[in-house]
């Protein structure tokens, strides 16, 4: 399994994509809390690399992330378009409601941070970079 990791001042999104690039867990996090939910969920599940996003901060991120978890393989990827990606994204996985459907695709904006989307994202970029 990947860790994918949208690092951000405030808040990132973090993702755990099985190796067949399904999701199976992502939350949008406070950046303060974001190392200690990387050990926790590393606990529970086995994870193989740490997509980075190349964006904000990225630097500083891959220093706290190898100082925290210095086992862990980090692989840095273009998030270049992935805040858009993601925004269409999380409508095709929370299908609009109501009134909703009646706004265009291109309009819409989703209710919630989609960090975590970002970070799923990520993963797929790095799967399909394999091919």
């Amino acid at each position: 399994m990947y860790f994918g990791f949208d690092p951000g001042k405030d808040k990132c999104g973090i993702a755990i994509v099985t190796l067949e690039g399904n999701p199976i867990r992502h939350e949008v996090i406070a950046s303060d809390s974001a190392i200690a939910t990387l050990q926790s969920w590393m606990q529970t599940h086995s994870i193989n690399s740490l997509i980075l996003g190349d964006q904000t901060g990225s630097k500083q991120w891959r220093s706290r992330i190898i100082e925290a978890l210095p086992n862990i393989q980090i692989i840095t990827i273009d998030e270049r378009f992935s805040s858009q990606q993601a925004r269409d994204r999380y409508w095709k996985m929370y299908p609009a409601q109501g009134l909703q459907k009646l706004v265009p695709l291109g309009m819409r904006t989703p209710p919630r941070p989609i960090d975590d989307i970002v970070a799923i994202i990520l993963v797929e970029r790095y799967l399909a970079s394999l091919d």
